[in-house]
C-alpha cells in the first residue's frame, strides 16, 4: 500500500508540455461527457486514523495494468455529503495493489427527524495515459459503500442531538491524586427531553462518569452538569507524541426516549493542552 502527496515526474511533465504550460499544474479540458475508467484502474474509499480529526479520506486507487496513469485530481461526488472543489493529486500511478491519494470531504447533508439513506457515491477524476490530456473520468463506488454509510450515520446522528443541546466540557477541572475531575455541561437549544447516557474514552485517556446513565435534561429544564473523571488510557512517550484522536471523546445521548445517539466532545485547546500537563506527570513523563 503507497501514499501518494503530489508528485510530477515524467509522465506528468510530458502532460504539462502538451498543455498549457503553467507552473500550477495541467488545467484539464472540460469533456463533453465522462469517459470510462481506464482499463486495470479502480478505485475504493478508505480512511486513516489521522484522516478523521481532519474530515478527510482516501481515494484507494489501483492499478492492475502496465501502463501508468496519470491523476490530476480527485473528487468525490454524493448527493449525501456536499460536494467540495476537486483536490489536487498530480500523481502518476504505475502498476500497484493500492495508492492512496487524500481529499478533503464535506459536511454530510442531514436532517430533523431521522438519519437519512446513503445515496450513491463516485470519484470524479481527471486522469491521462500516455502523451493525451486529462481528460474527466467517473468511477462508480459499489453502493452502499461501508465506509460512507459509517460516515454519514456518525455525523447525522450527531446532528440530531446538537438540534436539542449543547454538550461541552465544563470550564472547571481540577486534579485529585492521579485523577482529573470536572463535568460535561449540557445546554438547551430545541425541544425534547435529553437523556446522557455514558462517556467513552479516547486512545489516551479513560473517561468514568460518576453515574451511569449520566443524566436526563428534562423538559423545561435548560442546563445539566453531569460529573466525570479522567484518568490517563496510555503512559509511552511514542503515544503522546503520535496522538490523533486524543481529544475526541465519544458521549452517547439521547433524545425524547428515541435511539441512543453519539456525539464527539472535545475539549477547548486551553482544556487540551492542561489534560496532556496532568497526564504527562501522572504518567511520571513530566520533566
Amino acid at each position: 500500500m503507497r501514499r501518494v502527496k503530489r508528485i510530477m515526474p515524467l509522465l506528468a511533465l510530458t502532460v504539462l508540455a502538451a498543455g498549457c504550460g503553467s507552473a500550477q499544474g495541467p488545467s484539464p479540458l472540460p469533456s463533453p461527457s465522462p469517459a470510462g475508467p481506464p482499463p486495470g484502474v479502480s478505485v475504493s474509499l478508505a480512511q486513516w486514523r489521522s484522516d478523521e480529526p481532519v474530515h478527510a479520506l482516501q481515494v484507494a486507487v489501483r492499478n492492475t495494468s502496465e501502463t501508468p496513469v496519470y491523476f490530476a485530481d480527485v473528487q468525490l461526488v454524493t448527493e449525501s455529503f456536499k460536494t467540495l472543489p476537486p483536490r489536487r493529486a498530480d500523481a502518476v500511478i504505475g502498476k500497484t495493489e493500492r495508492t492512496d491519494l487524500p481529499i478533503p470531504y464535506g459536511a454530510a447533508n442531514c436532517s430533523t427527524g431521522d438519519l437519512p439513506e446513503l445515496r450513491p457515491a463516485t470519484v470524479v477524476a481527471h486522469v491521462a495515459t500516455g502523451s493525451q490530456q486529462p481528460h474527466r473520468v467517473v468511477f462508480d463506488v459499489p453502493h452502499p459503500d461501508p465506509l460512507l454509510t459509517r460516515l454519514l450515520r456518525d455525523e447525522c446522528s450527531e446532528f440530531l442531538i446538537k438540534q436539542a443541546v449543547s454538550i461541552e466540557f465544563g470550564p472547571d477541572w481540577k486534579e485529585s491524586g492521579k485523577v482529573m475531575r470536572g463535568s460535561l455541561v449540557v445546554t438547551r437549544r430545541g425541544p425534547g427531553e435529553v437523556a446522557l447516557n455514558d462517556m467513552g474514552g479516547t486512545t489516551h485517556y479513560i473517561a468514568t462518569p460518576r453515574n451511569r446513565p449520566m443524566g436526563v435534561l428534562k423538559a423545561g429544564e435548560q442546563r445539566l452538569e453531569a460529573p466525570v473523571e479522567l484518568t490517563p488510557g496510555r503512559c509511552d512517550p511514542h503515544a503522546f507524541a503520535e496522538a490523533k484522536k486524543a481529544f475526541q471523546f465519544p458521549v452517547r445521548a439521547a433524545v425524547d426516549g428515541g435511539p441512543e445517539r453519539v456525539v464527539i466532545v472535545t475539549p477547548s485547546k486551553p482544556q487540551q493542552e492542561g489534560l496532556i500537563i496532568y497526564a504527562m506527570a501522572a504518567c511520571g513523563l513530566g520533566s
